[in-house]
């Protein structure tokens, strides 16, 4: 092969490998080229030659990459490599760069065009952008789940106008996929993948996947993919000991082996550092996918996730290329999204100022403090107060997102509501407060699937979600406030716009441990607002507040109301005229009942002094 068409990904910045490697059809023939320097021979074995190994043997260049062209190669065809090793080991190998594959637990590689002539997007992909001063409202789903019959997998042409209707209803922005490269174990969820460029077939083709962002996208709602650029599976048919030799996992025991029984990248190689840029590019070009969200970072930054183990230099510099290259090929306008556990700094600072170069990093440390403070007696949660509040010490020094993922709902976690303390009424009471903290925030926010309805039973891959518990009237109502909160989240830009700047969020009075109840102002371009949350199981009358600003305080929001069937029968909006005393240091003062185990949201209709 010419050394100019590979030069890039012999030096690790290729981010288009696909283009080079893998199963290319062309006019009357398939060409054919993969990357195994350390092999004896290979020979294409597939369904156009009865998975003979004599008759398309590969020829193998001073690079180490082996090309054949079959003429009578077909899309549709199934294929593979056979393998030979040094001392004559055979092995047959799905291809790295395989477009799509067999369904599991058949694991051939598929021929594929990915050719598609139906993209209607022009104008999203246009006008899309990073979001920092927009409303970022994501819903993370598994696919497989999401509404599920019996033991089959619904494909995405069955479940994507639905889709569509139910984010619109609940303000979602963008759709957050858990892995869709193909992947062995449906219990890994798709982070134990083995085709990093094949879509999984459980859910259709990868022509109805472009079907599906089509749609999305113009329905003006972005797609992000979970994608794991951290360690593969050990299976024998994917990548491990690809050509004999630890090809893409780390040379020795000590560091190829992960926590999780896979095998980890050798991110210091320079041809493993390509195909994993070429890979996340892939579904950023070929997909027409917004963003990616990068899982578990730390086990990145960090040797094995250790930080006593630890900086690993040659993975940090990995990730600096492949965010940097990724923002110049589209001009700054695709989502990078970090799940990293761990408080190494700068992980959203710009690569070209030392950073790591991602655009957002899942705040783990918020969602952590949050639900343990949620899951005390309120009794004892005025010793733990600081659990709240200390997220704000630290949110400027990262972009973060708000995340109440999958991994909080899962293997004995329980669910969102029924983490909260207390009775059934007393747990949903406190998860509509939750809810109100978490869109009154700063930061971009993040749901999985099932929390807006209060799902009570922990998510599980096989079973869809418990859609039938919208007969039953506690979680109709929570999901009706769920849609009233997050329609007051993107229409008011007081609650998205300079999110990450101290100019949008002041303190009223963070420290009334003694009655678990916190307050803040959110300020925007037009309006501003008061949110209070209680978590104590006391209401306060008359309770007094202060605020900036001269005006009329109107309730928009309160989470007893018994339209959510919370404990305010009949209860009209509060509103209110601020009063010139001065309160938690502030000018002004109101006054106004706050709700047990409830949140309250104000807006502020200035009036001039």
């Amino acid at each position: 092969m010419n050394h100019n068409k590979t030069k890039a990904f012999f030096e690790g910045n290729e981010i288009k490998a696909y283009n080079i490697f893998g199963a290319h059809v062309k006019p009357k023939s398939v060409e054919f080229n993969v990357y195994a320097p350390n092999a004896e021979g290979i020979s294409v074995i597939g369904s156009f030659n009865n998975w003979d190994d004599k008759k398309n043997v590969m020829k193998k260049d001073d690079q180490g990459i082996w090309s054949c062209t079959i003429r009578n190669a077909k899309e549709g065809d199934t294929y593979r490599y056979r393998v030979i090793r040094k001392g004559g080991e055979v092995v047959d190998k799905s291809d790295p760069y395989a477009f799509y594959s067999e369904l599991r637990p058949q694991n051939a590689s598929i021929i594929s065009s990915l050719k598609f002539d139906k993209w209607e997007d022009k104008e999203w992909m246009e006008k899309r952008n990073k979001g920092f001063d927009s409303p970022i409202n994501i819903y993370e789903m598994h696919v497989g789940s999401w509404k599920k019959e019996g033991e089959d997998f619904v494909h995405y042409n069955e479940i994507q106008d639905e889709l569509i209707e139910h984010c619109k209803k609940h303000h979602f922005t963008h759709v957050e996929v858990m892995p869709l490269s193909e992947y062995p174990f449906d219990g890994s969820w798709g982070y134990q993948s083995t085709g990093y460029f094949s879509s999984t077939s459980r859910y259709g083709t990868n022509m109805e996947l472009m079907h599906f962002v089509n749609a999305l996208h113009k329905a003006g709602i972005g797609i992000i993919m979970d994608f794991v650029p951290v360690h593969f599976v050990r299976d024998d048919f994917a990548l491990r000991l690809f050509d004999g030799t630890p090809l893409y996992e780390y040379p020795n025991d000590r560091d190829a082996n992960s926590q999780w029984d896979t095998l980890n990248f050798d991110l210091w190689k320079e041809e493993v550092r390509s195909f994993l840029m070429s890979a996340a590019n892939f579904w950023l070009d070929v997909y027409h996918v917004d963003g990616l969200r990068m899982d578990a970072i730390s086990n990145a930054i960090f040797w094995h996730g250790n930080k006593n183990n630890g900086v690993n230099e040659g993975a940090c510099n990995f990730m600096k290329r492949m965010n940097y290259l990724l923002n110049k090929e589209y001009d700054g306008k695709i989502m990078l999204i970090a799940e990293d556990s761990t408080d190494f700094p700068n992980v959203t600072k710009s690569s070209l100022d030392g950073g790591l170069g991602f655009d957002y990093k899942w705040d783990l440390g918020w969602m952590n403090d949050t639900l343990s403070y949620l899951k005390k007696d309120p009794i004892y949660r005025q010793w733990h107060h600081n659990d709240v509040t200390f997220s704000m010490a630290y949110f400027y020094s990262e972009k973060f997102i708000l995340p109440l993922s999958h991994d909080e709902v899962v293997h004995g976690k329980a669910t969102i509501v029924d983490k909260m303390w207390g009775n059934y009424e007393d747990k949903f009471a406190q998860a509509r407060a939750l809810y109100t903290y978490m869109y009154a925030h700063p930061g971009k926010k993040l749901n999985f699937m099932g929390n807006e309805i209060g799902q009570l039973r922990e998510w599980d891959e096989m079973k869809s979600c418990d859609w039938f518990l919208r007969e039953y009237p506690m979680h109709d109502a929570f999901e009706k406030f769920f849609s009233d909160l997050t329609g007051i989240y993107a229409d008011n830009d007081a609650f998205y716009k300079d999110d990450y700047s101290w100019t949008s969020f002041q303190w009223i009075d963070a420290d009334n441990a003694s009655q678990n109840t916190f307050s803040f102002v959110r300020k925007g371009t037009k309006k501003d607002f008061v949110i209070i949350i209680n978590f104590s199981t006391n209401g306060y009358d008359h309770q007094q507040f202060g605020v900036p600003v001269k005006g009329v305080y109107k309730e928009i929001l309160n989470t007893q109301w018994d339209k959510y069937n919370g404990t305010w029968v009949n209860a009209k909006p509060q509103s209110c005229h601020s009063i010139r005393i001065k309160r938690h240091n502030m000018p002004f003062m109101i006054e106004v009942n706050v709700p047990a185990l409830g949140a309250t949201i104000f807006e502020v209709e200035k009036e001039e002094e």
